[in-house]
């Protein structure tokens, strides 16, 4: 596991300035000050994020900067200003300061995009001494853009935005942004690390907090495919099949997960045994990380908030019931446009019609675990609500992409400048 390390991220603007990248920088630093290291964000303008998380203001960093702006309308228009070098040494010291400690360095789009080119050669002197690390993301390519290319010229210090810098990691946000940042920098398309940008789930979709605690247990025990059981812990429930239909499917590759919300009965005793052996039965199908009683948990039976949440980030309802009198989950499930799989009785088909998938409350699990996958994979908003809970989470984001990016790593092929430094000055 990686040890505490510093990092700045540099932009140049940081929240509260509303804007894209501002806010997936403010998203990033907090994630990596909740891993527990040292952050600071460097901007032109914002603010300080919150508790652990350091803000420096360097004003010329700014694209809005008037400085930086005046140079600018010479630079957009092909010419260099004679100035251009100084104010290039001052930002680079007032860099260099700023950065005293830190070991890694997120630039994002600064040396992509060109709004501040005195700050992205500034950045590339950085980047020659070899120290701290650089890590260059970008969002936004200016040379492949058509809307940014009039106030792009050959030679420097725009050649700055598409040549390959020595020693620095090379990270976009798609596949198609890899692609064109291969072409343009000449180097391997697999060079080139892809993070996406993330989404805040349990913030969208507004959460009570045992649901959000819920969810984060389900993204670290590794669980894709959620299988919502709202049922009570009674014998009629028949939640021995659940268990075993889950384990079949974890058996046959799928993540699959259980989240049983109800307690016990609470109209009859003696059924205290039935729950010790319903939790018996998940230990020896190895299901204890991924399968949750959560009357039997410390929080208790959960909150119909917190139910109706389930019932939101759920994949399917599994209700494996031998009878019902009505079967109010069905509607439920309806009206939070869950898929259905459900027991073959009359009374679930009464309300759910063509719109289930019925199984045998007396089946063979293996067969119903295959059934489940297959009409589940054919959901194809379900596959992408998935996706997007699993593998687009910031949480899920961290852990495969910025955390990796923290760590040491040998500078990848392709990455260094063919020729020695460029050194900007004189004119266009």
């Amino acid at each position: 596991m990686i040890g505490r390390v510093s990092v700045a991220l540099v932009h140049y603007a940081a929240p509260p300035v509303v804007g894209g990248v501002e806010h997936v920088l403010g998203r990033q630093a907090r994630l990596i000050a909740a891993a527990g290291h040292e952050v600071r964000v460097i901007a032109g303008r914002g603010s300080t994020l919150g508790p652990g998380i350091g803000f420096i203001a360097i004003p010329r960093i700014d694209s809005r900067h008037p400085e930086i702006a005046r140079l600018h309308v010479e630079l957009d228009a092909g010419r260099l200003p004679d100035e251009f070098s100084d104010v290039v040494a001052a930002l680079g010291a007032e860099i260099e300061e700023a950065l005293a400690g830190v070991d890694v360095v997120i630039a994002h789009n600064v040396c992509s995009l060109g709004l501040n080119l005195p700050l992205t050669a500034a950045l590339r002197a950085m980047a020659d001494r070899g120290s701290p690390r650089l890590v260059l993301w970008h969002h936004d390519l200016a040379w492949a853009s058509a809307h940014f290319r009039a106030a792009l010229h050959d030679g420097l210090p725009w050649d700055l935005l598409r040549t390959p810098w020595p020693g620095v990691r090379q990270v976009v946000v798609s596949a198609a942004r890899q692609g064109e940042l291969a072409h343009l920098l000449g180097i391997p398309a697999a060079s080139i690390t892809i993070v996406p940008n993330g989404l805040d789930v349990a913030s969208s979709l507004r959460l009570e907090p045992r649901a959000a605690e819920i969810l984060a247990r389900a993204e670290r025990a590794g669980t894709t495919l959620l299988l919502l059981a709202p049922n009570r812990a009674t014998p009629r429930k028949n939640l021995e099949l659940a268990l075993r239909v889950v384990a079949a499917m974890r058996a046959a590759g799928h993540a699959a997960g259980l989240l049983v919300t109800g307690p016990i009965d609470p109209h009859r005793v003696g059924l205290d045994g039935y729950l010790d052996e319903l939790l018996a039965l998940r230990h020896a199908l190895g299901l204890d990380d991924v399968a949750w009683f959560l009357a039997a948990e410390p929080g208790g039976t959960p909150s119909d908030a917190v139910v109706s949440d389930l019932y939101r980030l759920s994949d399917a309802l599994l209700l494996t019931s031998r009878e019902e009198g009505f079967g109010l989950p069905i509607l439920e499930a309806g009206i939070h446009r869950l898929p259905i799989v459900c027991s073959d009785l009359p009374v679930l088909r009464e309300l759910a019609g063509d719109d289930a998938l019925y199984v045998d409350p007396d089946g063979d699990p293996a067969a119903i675990a295959a059934r489940v996958a297959a009409h589940l994979a054919a959901n194809g908003a379900l596959r992408l609500a998935r996706r997007v809970r699993t593998e687009y989470s910031w949480e899920a984001i961290y852990r495969t992409g910025i955390a990796p990016l923290l760590e040491p790593a040998p500078v990848p092929v392709g990455s260094a400048s063919p020729g020695p430094s460029p050194r900007v000055s004189g004119r266009v």
